[in-house]
């Protein structure tokens, strides 16, 4: 299957760089509006990064690479002596804008290492453009892999966002579902809302019927039941960071699903770039799962719905365990049933 036959699945693009500054598409507000936000210096991207105005871990790595651009920028302004401390200020300040999504760190390390604490825009914008680039690249190879195992008339369910509102364009996990629909493989997709942000319920389905791809919503806590009556037969998401041994952070509810997966023996796929694998981490104990408002769980819209006086906890990512997942699914390939052995050596 060609790429051109891709091409009308992938229409949908989360930011764009007009040359003066960086436009986001503000996820909060989709599907109801399509609202488009200019942010002209580094710390404007680093709120909206954190603000979710733009989500999605490659999504988050490409905008805080042009990020470091309007940081090039202006500290070209400054004293030759004051230029590289300015920077390192700006670029910890996109760093730390949420941190468990290692490509948002990947990207500001290849931009530092590449270009140096005295940076030229010039040169940091031609490596953003770049990482843009190879990111959609990766996102149609991963497509082409991962369709490859789904067999034809086979159900398929996913979590959270995945497509090209998170990524550079046609998605991670949401790419290969839309290259096995385009080749007659998906027979029925199924997509959790994905509480308390709702990004199923709002991103993941609007995108799809953007596609013509039929899907349906379900309810978080329906998945399990999907799954037993097999109607799911692959669990497929993206990752926000794959450790060494093949444990992967993704949004909350993601592991009650690969556990229910494996109990009703559907399967399991992890779609990421490898800029979203971390091989120093050597599994998931050691990654940092952010917390965010308890209010993202009292309120909607502004509103209290929740119980007055009630606490909330609200982690927004946790861990599967490798040994739930069947194949991991990366540009440079696919990796069965990961192991810290064969991820070192499919990607080291």
């Amino acid at each position: 299957m060609s790429t051109e036959l891709l091409a009308p699945f992938d229409r949908v693009r989360a930011l764009r760089f007009s040359g003066d500054a960086l436009e986001l598409l503000d996820q909060r507000v989709l599907p109801r509006e399509q609202v488009w936000l200019t942010m002209h210096t580094s710390d404007q991207v680093a709120a909206a990064i954190t603000a979710l105005v733009v989500r999605g871990a490659p999504a988050i790595g490409i905008a805080a690479a042009y990020g470091l651009v309007l940081a090039a920028r202006e500290v070209s302004a400054y004293a030759p002596a004051d230029r590289s401390a300015a920077f390192a200020v700006q670029a910890a300040r996109l760093r730390a804008a949420r941190p468990t999504a290692v490509n948002l760190m990947w990207a500001i390390d290849r931009v530092l290492f590449s270009v140096g604490a005295d940076p030229d825009p010039a040169a940091v914008l031609t490596l953003a453009q770049r990482i843009e680039a190879e990111d959609l690249a990766a996102n149609y190879r991963m497509a082409m892999t991962g369709a490859a195992y789904i067999e034809p008339g086979h159900g398929v369910l996913t979590h959270c966002n995945t497509g090209s509102l998170a990524t550079a364009g046609l998605g991670t996990a949401l790419g290969v579902i839309r290259a096995a629909y385009a080749q007659g493989r998906v027979n029925a997709v199924y997509a959790g809302e994905t509480r308390p942000w709702l990004q199923g319920a709002r991103l993941t389905v609007w995108e799809l019927l953007e596609d013509g791809i039929p899907a349906q919503l379900i309810a978080d806590g329906a998945g399990a039941w999907l799954l037993s009556l097999k109607r799911a037969h692959w669990l497929i998401v993206g990752a926000d960071r794959i450790c060494a041994n093949g444990d992967t952070a993704n949004k909350i509810g993601t592991l009650s699903l690969a556990v229910a997966a494996r109990h009703f023996g559907a399967r399991v796929m992890v779609v990421a770039p490898t800029s979203t694998v971390d091989l120093a981490t050597p599994d998931g104990s050691h990654i940092h799962i952010e917390e965010r408002d308890p209010r993202e769980l009292t309120e909607y819209a502004g509103t209290r719905t929740a119980a007055p006086g009630v606490n909330a906890w609200n982690p927004v990512f946790d861990v599967t365990p490798g040994n739930l997942i069947d194949v991991i699914v990366t540009e440079r390939g696919a990796i069965e049933h990961p192991t810290t052995e064969r991820m070192r050596a499919a990607l080291s």
